[in-house]
């Protein structure tokens, strides 16, 4: 049974009530669905699951779409309808975990009735798991607050998210000031009336002029206002953020929220990485973020010294370099140090052959077809594109594979900045996948440039789509709960972080990344690049141990009931301790961390994941990345099960041995 896609209005008048009966339609169904559950449970074990399962993914169609548009679609109304119904999806989720006559549905199955099916087995000790997360065995006037902490939880997630998205700030200088910048990067900012040029925090305008920029004070000031963004709005829904999420926890028999958010994550169990996690599985976070700044610390003095050296000659008396003026001098480390021009670079790099080098890509190493569709979306610079199999696929556990050149997906990329669209890069549920029920339909949101790309955002492309690839092939199983991306939270940025290997790789570069006239990138250029890209990894790993051991000391700071601090004082203090380049005064980079928000407490993740990407592409062939039986063996075992295994089993089904930190830390040193 093929499935088809969803069908988006066709004219912007359609969309408030399209979304409404979309939203309405899949929250009655999952709310049909629980209720039946209820009063007239299905005799056999396995259906009570699966129409338990059902219900859930209904729910998460109207959540998926609440978050997807609320971040995307140029018109307000719509963003407001999508951010009610995002909350009103939360608000019934979280009733269904505290509801202790549907606990009691689970609660009583036998386990013995579900043994011959292992992924009911799976999903029936995760529900159960989630309804003791949830606090179910509570009394009512605790369960109660719960429900209200969620409620708000979700407000205050999404006012964070909306001000950092819509609080785009300025910088106006003369044109004389943006000496050094790209002609095309001048050519898409023209001097205005008052003979000034508007430059914004948006990334295609404050990365290219903080590399290239030659006037240290636009530096200052566009890296100042880009650090400030969200400032000083959030810093009291982040507070209000941090103290619930600790009540909640705790609420629930958590000692704080970091070990709350951990028991369900890959750290939280023994294993290779963070062999501390025993009983307090969030006490290897600060062990695993102390290993990395380790690990990274000879390399950060390497790349410390010759960013001085370089700074010297322009300021022989600093002992430091400023934030403010990394990037352009890392730049100048590059050029001179490595012969890479990033301007030289980016020629090769125009946006569209990018794109179309993506799927080329991506289509050869996974046996894959991308037909573009002419279909309704929610902005014209959106292109959809349907995803076909040109290689078998294994059988999906729990479900057949897809047969040859039966469309397997659908994919929408929407890659430019506009006014009241999300501001980083990520991708998005617009529809889970579950075999012969739904169709899995991802969307890449990001904010290019659409003419040439510096190198980092081709990668940043790379990267995300690979969050894509997995929502795809992972949506071919029987259950909504193991669909995609659903693998532990800490492990969903390993598969993306690795495709970004081909974006580094010159003979995959050169298959697509072709100058004006025509020329591919020549492959000496590209072995300088990756030398180059080589400089500054012991300061990025420091960096982003910073920004995790931010993420998990603002939530572990209200242990005992102890008055959280300052969040300026304690992220100033964590910048010392942890990073690599020195604090800029009066800014505050947390107003708009937005994985303070979704990844709360584990922003550790991105570096998790990195260990594991690392370990997984030491099993590929770097003289031939696409040799097919690798390929194949890590879409099969790795993206198609999605969470349907835990992802340390994966893995190790993958490598043929558990995982471990050696590939990683063999790079890092290199």
């Amino acid at each position: 049974m093929t499935c088809d896609p969803l069908a988006l209005p066709s004219s912007a008048a359609d969309w408030p009530a399209w979304f409404r009966a979309r939203t309405a339609s899949e929250l009655a169904r999952a709310t049909e669905l629980v209720d039946a559950l209820r009063s007239a449970p299905p005799a056999d074990p396995v259906a009570v699951l699966r129409q338990w399962d059902r219900a859930a993914g209904h729910l998460g169609n109207a959540a998926a779409a609440g978050s997807l548009f609320g971040n995307v679609h140029p018109l307000d109304e719509v963003r407001d309808l999508a951010d009610a119904a995002e909350q009103e999806a939360q608000r019934i989720g979280t009733a269904w975990g505290l509801d202790r006559e549907l606990y009691d549905v689970f609660a009583t199955i036998d386990d013995g009735a579900v043994a011959h099916d292992p992924l009911a087995a799976r999903v029936l000790a995760k529900v159960r798991n989630d309804f003791r997360r949830s606090g179910v065995d509570k009394d009512e006037a605790t369960r109660t607050r719960i429900a209200e902490i969620h409620e708000r939880l979700t407000e205050l997630d999404q006012e964070f998210s909306r001000v950092i998205r819509d609080d785009v700030r300025t910088v106006r200088v003369t044109p004389e000031q943006l000496a050094g910048m790209p002609d095309d990067w001048l050519a898409a900012h023209p001097v205005d009336a008052e003979g000034m040029v508007t430059v914004t925090t948006d990334y295609p305008d404050s990365v290219p002029v903080r590399m290239f920029a030659r006037d240290q004070d636009v530096r200052r000031q566009v890296t100042v206002a880009f650090l400030d963004r969200g400032w000083p709005t959030t810093e009291p829904l982040l507070t209000e953020l941090f103290a619930l999420r600790h009540e909640l926890a705790t609420t629930v028999g958590y000692a704080d929220w970091p070990s709350y958010d951990a028991d369900v994550k890959m750290i939280g169990r023994s294993n290779p990485v963070a062999e501390e996690a025993r009983n307090e599985p969030s006490r290897s976070i600060p062990a695993f973020i102390e290993r990395i700044v380790a690990a990274a610390e000879e390399p950060m003095r390497r790349d410390l010294a010759q960013l001085l050296e370089r700074y010297r000659r322009d300021f022989p008396d600093a002992t430091e370099v400023p934030g403010y003026d990394y990037n352009h001098y890392a730049e100048l480390v590059r050029a001179e140090r490595y012969d890479v021009d990033s301007q030289r670079v980016r020629a090769y790099f125009d946006f569209a052959k990018v794109r179309t080098g993506l799927l080329e890509v991506t289509g050869r190493l996974f046996g894959l077809r991308y037909e573009q569709v002419d279909v309704p979306v929610w902005h014209e610079d959106v292109t959809s594109y349907d995803v076909f199999a040109t290689q078998p696929v294994v059988e999906v556990r729990g479900a057949p594979a897809p047969s040859l050149e039966t469309r397997i997906g659908r994919i929408h990329l929407d890659l430019h900045p506009r006014e009241g669209k999300y501001k980083h890069a990520a991708q998005f549920t617009l529809t889970d996948g579950v075999a012969g029920e739904q169709l899995p339909e991802g969307v890449l949101v990001c904010n290019f440039s659409r003419g040439l790309m510096e190198h980092d955002h081709v990668v940043t492309l790379f990267h995300e789509f690979g969050h894509l690839l997995h929502h795809v092939l992972g949506g071919h199983g029987a259950w909504y709960r193991f669909a995609g991306v659903a693998t532990e939270w800490d492990f969903v940025e390993a598969p993306s972080q690795m495709l970004e290997e081909w974006a580094w790789h010159a003979d995959v570069l050169r298959t697509f990344a072709t100058d004006a006239a025509g020329e591919p990138i020549p492959g000496d250029l590209v072995a300088a690049m990756r030398a180059a890209d080589d400089y500054g990894k012991g300061i990025y790993a420091r960096t982003q141990m910073f920004y995790a051991a931010m993420s998990y000391w603002f939530h572990a700071d209200r242990v005992h009931g102890a008055d959280a601090p300052d969040l300026t004082s304690r992220m100033v203090e964590l910048q010392r301790r942890y990073a690599a380049l020195p604090y800029l005064p009066g800014t505050h980079m947390f107003a708009s961390f937005g994985h303070l928000g979704g990844y709360s407490s584990g922003y550790y993740t991105y570096m998790w994941s990195l260990v594991i990407a690392k370990d997984m592409w030491s099993a590929f062939d770097e003289a031939d990345p696409f040799a097919p039986e690798v390929a194949q063996r890590y879409r099969d075992r790795v993206l198609v099960p999605g969470g349907a295994a835990d992802a340390a089993d994966l893995v190790a089904d993958f490598l043929g041995r558990p995982f471990s930190f050696d590939a990683y830390a063999a790079w890092l040193d290199r």
